[in-house]
């Protein structure tokens, strides 16, 4: 088996730290972020609009205009705070809709694929996609959903083909969808550099720049320039406060980077006062692994378990769920029987590396090893799931390929919790 030298190894180490030791997060725009008092102009906007829709609904509950356009509000102030129940009852709303229309607008179609895709239910969003096409044909807007939908269930082929069809149109839902699709093959530059003509394509549209500049700040934390991603989060931060996902990234850069954890964790604590969504309880959990707090980490896990896996979430953060189960919680059973339920809904390389690092963790080396084979050797995967087919490799004494999907995960390492960082470091010695 070939391995880095130790020496070696050390030599790369000291010269990453020295070329990342400088802060990134700066403690003075981290305090004005946890300190702020008021309602940023999106949360006013979201919260004024379905206020006045929902009073819309109660007046006149069987115009067809009330029905979407409260779902709409409803929707919008999901993708704020993330409150699952307000993404159901959207969905709901516009089935009605749906019904009251008698099932023959495509676009009604269109936004329950959409609501479906969201809420990670690949097949039921196949299903409206069907039904859209069959009434007006292959459109560019079926074209887009298509697309979602098999990049999304791992039917990459058709992805790609039908990002092809759709070059011409040179739009912010064109270069996004490339954007991801070049992620998926490996050309990280590429995948930043189409996200960006994204965010140029945004014009007046806060939420969609914001959306950009925050996804392009992740895939600059995958090639491991954060210090481009702390720009990028803060741009987007900047042009409203209400961007959580890039205020909790913040608080990821001072974990992984900074190691800062007191920092990271009045981040993601204030991020924790408004959303609903159990992501920031996974990051608490993460600061509890750095500090090495096995009882803070096991609080911060079964919290975000038991919120994650309610029923209203369905697959939305199986992948998360597996994690926890085959690590603090130490419930392999649990994490076997989701990430089985997950390769129906969504058979991609990454869900069946989950499934078989699952059943090796559950003593099913043989069935974990055979999965393997058939679904995920010479695929793309991301940092976590690298990590766990190395640790499986090296469980089965397949010493080389341990070390070539160690090695690969090492360019991800800042997708990686703490502790897989310095087992990682233990792992390429």
């Amino acid at each position: 088996m070939k391995r880095i030298p130790l020496a070696l190894f050390l030599l790369f180490l000291a010269g990453s730290c020295r070329q990342s030791s400088k802060m990134l997060v700066e403690r003075e725009f981290a305090d004005s972020l946890v300190g702020q008092k008021h309602v940023s102009a999106a949360m006013q906007t979201a919260d004024s609009n379905l206020a006045f829709w929902e009073r819309r609904m109660e007046t006149l509950p069987d115009n067809f205009v009330n029905g979407p356009e409260y779902a709409s509000a409803l929707a919008a102030r999901f993708r704020l705070y993330g409150n699952i129940k307000d993404l159901v009852k959207a969905d709901s709303l516009v089935q009605c809709s749906n019904a009251a229309n008698q099932e023959k607008e495509p676009g009604i179609f269109r936004s329950l694929a959409s609501f479906a895709l969201l809420q990670h239910q690949f097949p039921r969003a196949d299903s409206f996609l069907k039904r859209a096409i069959l009434i007006d044909g292959h459109s560019v807007p079926n074209t887009y959903l298509a697309f979602d939908v098999a990049f999304e269930t791992g039917q990459y082929a058709k992805a790609k083909s039908l990002l092809q069809s759709l070059e011409k149109d040179q739009s912010y839902g064109y270069f996004f969808r490339r954007s991801k699709y070049e992620h998926y093959d490996g050309s990280l530059d590429s995948s930043i550099n189409y996200m960006m003509r994204a965010a140029k394509k945004a014009g007046d549209n806060r939420y969609l720049l914001q959306t950009a500049l925050s996804n392009a700040a992740d895939l600059n934390i995958h090639k491991g320039n954060l210090s481009a991603a702390y720009d990028l989060y803060r741009q987007s931060i900047r042009l409203d406060g209400a961007d959580l996902h890039s205020i909790m990234g913040l608080g990821w850069i001072a974990l992984v980077h900074d190691k800062n954890d007191s920092l990271a964790e009045r981040i993601f604590d204030f991020v924790k006062g408004y959303t609903h969504a159990p992501d920031v309880l996974l990051k608490l959990e993460q600061v509890a692994e750095a500090r090495e707090d096995k009882p803070g980490q096991e609080k911060y896990a079964s919290a975000f378990a038991s919120i994650a896996g309610d029923s209203l979430y369905g697959n939305m953060y199986s992948k998360y769920l597996i994690d926890l189960y085959t690590g603090v919680l130490k419930e392999p059973a649990k994490a076997v029987e989701l990430a089985e339920q997950d390769t129906y809904n969504r058979p991609t390389p990454q869900v069946y590396a989950g499934y078989a690092w699952a059943l090796f963790c559950n003593g099913q080396k043989d069935k974990a090893y055979e999965i393997f084979k058939g679904y995920v050797s010479q695929k793309p995967l991301e940092g976590l799931e690298l990590y766990y087919m190395g640790k499986m490799m090296q469980g089965m004494n397949k010493g080389y390929n341990a070390q070539q999907f160690f090695k690969a995960a090492w360019k991800n390492r800042y997708d990686l919790s703490p502790a897989k960082v310095k087992e990682l470091e233990k792992d390429l010695e």
